[in-house]
């Protein structure tokens, strides 16, 4: 597994406090960057499984649903 160095601009005052406090930003930022992705894919999830749940309700073969879920994509 590789890495990447991410960067941001925050204010000067921010910085200060963090620092004061002994944040350790690195983890800060890969927490709250890995709480988003997994927040995206929660969400990307719930709509798939409407989408094959609207379409079960139409009572077609779930191999019909699951190749227009291929091919939608």
């Amino acid at each position: 597994m590789g890495y990447v160095t991410v960067s941001a601009k925050v204010r000067r005052e921010l910085w200060e406090k963090l620092r004061k406090y002994n944040v350790n930003v690195s983890e800060v930022i890969r927490e709250a960057l890995a709480r988003k992705v997994r927040e995206i894919e929660v969400e990307w999830a719930l709509k798939v499984m409407d989408e094959i749940s609207s379409k079960a309700k139409l009572h077609k073969p779930s191999s019909e649903i699951i190749r227009e879920l291929r091919n939608g994509r």
